[in-house]
């Protein structure tokens, strides 16, 4: 049971004072501060602080002794690799438009890209590893994104409200086909326009979301997303098809699981993310990355409704995200202000608990104790004992507790 140190990825569309903040360092940064790692990924492993002081790599760790650090079930299904990655996220500006393959198909397009020959760290590559990326987000402050695709009777109102003459033709095509299929045709009809008439029909539409919130209409969210997409991005087939997606707004708490093909986009906010821990991505848009458009279509699953969200299974204080992915589980521990208490911590497997509130202690079995603070997490190895949570002051306390799934 040791603190670790972790990563902060400095993208240009973090924040400058987030995770700076949660750190207690200086606020703001000197450059925008997007996600803070904690896992064994080989870019950028969280650090393992021994007694002594000493640093050591979490990802040597488990290389050196897999089956004491992850337990035997663990190491075996996942070939010795930590299966889990844990975040903070805080996004400032929107990040690009994107889905994840399956296991299947992430094996098979690993198969063809290393057949090839094309170098794994290559802009052109989609398929750096064998392996699936389901994810789940989980708010700590109000987070906003796009994610699935809306019902099509949802996106032909919206698509009407907004009419254009050059939109008009789109939403004929989709009320003809209100399906997966026809979504499917107008996704792969918008993000294979020729630029110069994407350049034609994105002001179009871009005007008509600004009538459209000025008449104050149903679709008011809707269309300042797209104008703030459109903005940033003004000659991009994404922003179109950001107009078929499910807008969310997620409060403190409140989850998403993201499963492979799912189209998403995280717009603004602050969360905990949960990830597979694979480098997999098929972009759609909105961003100056490679987008490959037949694999992205390939991957992309068209299933279409209302994006379930989740708050945890309550389980005491101990609330629990449930997926269907083997690579990890994320559960929330909480309490009140004024509150206290003990909870138990199953020795399930490798664990990471992050403090994101207050501050815990966490005490061992065999009595080892360590204190956590807000935006410090701590290693539990498959060989440690169970532990004990609680709160060390009066104040509200909140603790992440990240693992792999059924192994």
């Amino acid at each position: 049971m040791e603190l670790l140190r972790n990563a902060v990825r400095p993208y240009a569309w973090g924040s400058r004072t987030t995770i700076p903040e949660l750190l207690g360092r200086p606020v703001p940064a000197p450059h925008p501060e997007a996600e803070l790692w904690m896992g064994a990924h080989p870019g950028d492993p969280s650090q393992v602080i021994g007694p002594d002081g000493t640093e050591r790599s979490l990802l040597e760790l488990v290389e050196a002794d897999p089956v004491g650090q992850l337990g035997t079930a663990c190491a075996g299904r996942w070939g010795g690799r930590l299966p889990f990655l844990m975040k903070i996220l805080a996004a400032e500006e929107p990040l690009s438009m994107q889905a994840h393959p399956s296991a299947e198909q992430a094996a098979e397009g690993y198969a063809r890209e290393e057949s090839a020959k094309i170098p794994r760290d290559a802009s052109n590559r989609n398929y750096p590893d064998p392996t699936a990326k389901p994810e789940l987000v989980c708010a700590l402050t109000e987070f906003h994104a796009l994610a699935g695709f809306r019902e099509p009777e949802r996106t032909i109102a919206l698509l009407k409200a907004i009419e254009t003459p050059g939109l008009a033709k789109y939403a004929v095509l989709l009320e003809a086909q209100p399906d997966p299929a026809g979504l499917r045709a107008l996704f792969t009809t918008w993000i294979t326009l020729p630029q110069a008439a994407l350049d034609e029909l994105l002001p179009e539409v871009l005007d008509s979301c600004v009538k459209h919130i000025q008449e104050h209409g149903e679709f008011d969210l809707e269309c300042r997303t797209i104008l703030e997409l459109g903005e940033a991005h003004p000659r991009d087939a994404g922003v179109l098809a950001a107009l078929l997606l499910n807008r969310l707004t997620l409060s403190a708490g409140e989850a998403i699981y993201l499963p492979a093909g799912n189209l998403h986009l995280y717009l603004h906010g602050t969360a905990v993310e949960i990830l597979a821990n694979s480098d997999n991505i098929l972009r759609c848009g909105l961003t100056p990355k490679h987008v490959d458009v037949p694999e992205l279509l390939r991957v992309v699953d068209f299933a279409c409704g209302e994006m379930p969200v989740q708050s945890g299974d309550p389980e005491a204080r101990l609330s629990v995200y449930r997926t269907d992915a083997p690579e990890f589980e994320l559960s929330r521990i909480e309490w009140a202000a004024g509150d206290g208490g003990e909870v138990a911590v199953d020795d399930v497997g490798p664990q990471i608990l992050l403090c994101t509130a207050g501050s815990l202690l966490v005490t061992a079995d065999d009595g080892e104790q360590v204190e956590l603070r807000r935006g410090q997490s701590v290693w539990l190895p498959a060989a440690d004992p169970a532990v004990l949570v609680r709160p060390l002051s009066g104040e509200r306390t909140q603790v992440f507790r990240a693992t792999a799934g059924t192994c």
